[in-house]
C-alpha cells in the first residue's frame, strides 16, 4: 500500500482562512494526503496567506526563504517537497510570487483552492502552476466534504462560510480585489454542512463572511434570504447549542437580524461590529458610507432587544489625514459604546487601494502614540467587562482539556475563556459555572450543577460510539 503523503498548512489572518485551510485539508485528503504539524516531514506545504495585516507580503517571502532550506533538505534526503502559496497575497501578487520565489510550485487564490488537485498534477509535470482567476463555478459545490474523523478532531466549535467578497470598497481594504464581489451560498447547502457538523459532535456554529450580514443566499422558496432569516433556520437544526456570526458591517444591520437577537436563545449576545474610526471626516475618507451617529444607532438597536449584548470592533489608527481631533472622536466613541474587546492597528497602505495614493500621512511616532492610548482605553473596558463576571453564574460551552491536570477550558457567551476543574465527559456540553476569579483574560470558576443548561446533544466523546 502506498503510504499517505503528508500535508502541512500554515494559515495567517482571518477566520475565513482558518475555514479555507480546513477545506483544503478535506479536499487534499481525497488525494491521499494526511495533515502533519512537522513542516520538515511534509510532501506539500501550503502558506494560506492574508493581505489585511501590515507587511503581509514581506512575511510570506520571509517564510518562503525558510521553506527553501526545508525543500533543499528534503531533496538531499531523496524526497520531493512541493510548496504552494494560497490566499489573498497569492491572489494579489500571483505573478510576482512566481517571479521572486523559484521555490514555489503553485500559487492559488482564495476562490480557486478547489483546483488544488489539478494544480498538483501540473506541478508534478514540472510546471509552475498558477490559478488566480475568479472561476465561474461555485467552489463550495465541488469541494470534498470533511470526514467524520476530521470533524470530531476539530472540536465542538466550527466555522461555516456563508458569504464571501465585499461590495463596500472601503478605501483602505483589498478584500474586493482579492476575494471579489459579494457572493452568498444557498441556504440548503449551508444547512447540509451544519447538519453534518452537528451530527458529528459540533455544538457551536460561527457563520462567517467578509461582510456576513450582507448575506443574500437563495432560500428553499427561491427567494434571497437575509442573514437574520438564515439564523432562524440554523437554530432549528438539532444539536446546535450556540450560533455566532462574523464579520458585520453597520449598514447591513437590518430588522431581521435584530429580531433574531430578540428571539433566538442560541444566538450569542456578542457581536463583532467594526467601525474603524469615530470621526465622520475620516469615515468619509475611508468610504465607510456611515457616520459615527449611524453606528451608535445600530448598537442601540441591538441593545434595545437584548440589553445584555456586548460588542467588539476594529479600529484603524493614523489613517491618512487623521488629526488629533479626529482621533479624539474615536476615543469618545469608544467611551460611549463600551467594548468587551477590539482589534486595533496602525494604518499601512495596501497597493492598489485608493488610500495608498493619499498623501497626508500620519507620522510613525504619532501612530504609535495614538495606538497606545486607544489600546489602553480598550484594555480598561475589557478588564472591567471581565471583572464584572466575578461572583456571577455564566453558561460555558466546554471545548477541551486544559493544560492543568484535571481542568477543562470552555468559553462563555462572550468568548471569554473559562477554566474549571471537571471531568472531560462534559466536553461538548453547556454548563452553568460560578466565576470566582480572573487570571489575566481567563475566568476561573466551578460547576454549579451537573445538568446541562441548553438543548442537549451527545457529548463529543460519545457521539457515534
Amino acid at each position: 500500500m502506498t503510504p499517505p503523503r503528508k500535508l502541512h498548512i500554515k494559515s495567517y489572518g482571518c477566520q475565513m482562512n482558518v475555514y479555507d485551510a480546513q477545506r483544503m485539508v478535506d479536499t487534499l485528503g481525497a488525494e491521499g494526503f494526511v495533515e502533519t504539524a512537522d513542516v520538515g516531514a511534509a510532501d506539500l506545504v501550503i502558506l494560506n496567506t492574508c493581505h489585511i495585516r501590515e507587511k503581509a507580503s514581506e512575511k510570506v517571502y520571509s517564510e518562503l526563504g525558510r521553506l527553501r532550506v526545508a525543500k533543499e533538505d528534503a531533496a538531499r534526503a531523496g524526497r520531493t517537497m512541493q510548496i504552494a502559496v494560497a490566499g489573498c497575497v497569492a491572489q494579489a501578487e500571483g505573478q510576482e510570487i512566481i517571479a521572486r520565489a523559484p521555490t514555489v510550485d503553485m500559487v492559488v487564490g482564495p476562490q480557486s483552492y478547489h483546483h488544488l488537485p489539478e494544480l498538483l498534477a501540473r506541478a508534478g509535470r514540472g510546471e509552475r502552476a498558477i490559478e488566480t482567476e475568479f472561476p465561474a463555478e461555485d467552489k463550495f459545490a465541488v469541494l470534498a466534504k470533511p470526514s467524520r474523523e476530521a470533524i470530531r478532531a476539530r472540536g465542538v466549535s466550527a466555522f461555516v462560510t456563508v458569504q464571501e467578497g465585499c461590495d463596500k470598497f472601503c478605501t483602505f481594504c483589498v478584500v474586493p480585489y482579492t476575494r471579489g464581489s459579494e457572493m452568498s451560498r444557498p441556504v440548503a447547502r449551508i444547512v447540509d454542512e451544519v447538519t453534518q457538523l452537528t451530527d458529528n459532535g459540533v455544538r457551536e456554529i460561527t457563520l462567517i463572511g467578509q461582510n456576513v450580514n450582507a448575506y443574500h443566499g437563495e432560500g428553499p422558496d427561491g427567494r434571497a434570504w437575509t442573514l437574520g432569516r438564515l439564523l432562524y433556520r440554523i437554530a432549528e437544526i438539532p444539536g446546535v447549542a450556540r450560533i455566532r456570526y462574523s464579520t458585520s458591517h453597520p449598514n447591513d444591520v437590518d430588522d431581521s437580524l435584530i429580531a433574531a437577537h430578540r428571539d433566538l436563545d442560541a444566538l450569542m449576545p456578542f457581536v463583532h461590529l467594526p467601525v474603524q474610526s469615530g470621526s465622520d471626516r475620516i469615515l468619509s475618507a475611508m468610504n465607510r458610507k456611515h457616520s459615527a451617529a449611524a453606528y451608535r444607532t445600530a448598537v442601540d438597536r441591538f441593545r434595545h432587544v437584548r440589553p445584555e449584548i456586548a460588542f467588539s470592533s476594529d479600529f484603524i489608527v493614523g489613517f491618512p489625514g487623521e488629526t488629533e481631533e479626529d482621533f479624539r472622536a474615536t476615543l469618545a466613541l469608544i467611551d460611549q459604546i463600551g467594548y468587551a474587546g477590539a482589534y486595533s492597528f496602525k494604518y499601512s497602505p495596501r497597493p492598489g487601494t485608493p488610500a495608498a495614493d493619499m498623501q497626508e500621512m500620519v507620522s510613525a511616532t504619532e501612530m504609535d502614540e495614538r495606538l497606545e492610548r486607544l489600546q489602553a482605553l480598550i484594555d480598561s473596558q475589557q478588564s472591567a467587562f471581565n471583572k464584572a463576571a466575578i461572583g456571577t453564574v455564566v453558561d460555558v460551552l466546554f471545548e477541551r482539556v486544559a493544560r492543568k491536570p484535571g481542568q477543562l477550558v470552555g468559553r462563555t457567551a462572550y468568548l471569554q475563556p473559562a477554566h474549571v476543574m471537571a471531568s472531560d465527559e462534559i466536553i461538548g456540553q453547556v454548563m452553568p459555572v460560578r466565576i470566582d476569579s480572573l487570571e489575566r483574560y481567563s475566568l476561573l470558576g466551578e460547576l454549579v450543577t451537573a445538568t446541562p443548561v441548553s438543548r442537549s446533544a451527545a457529548p463529543l466523546a460519545t457521539v457515534g460510539a
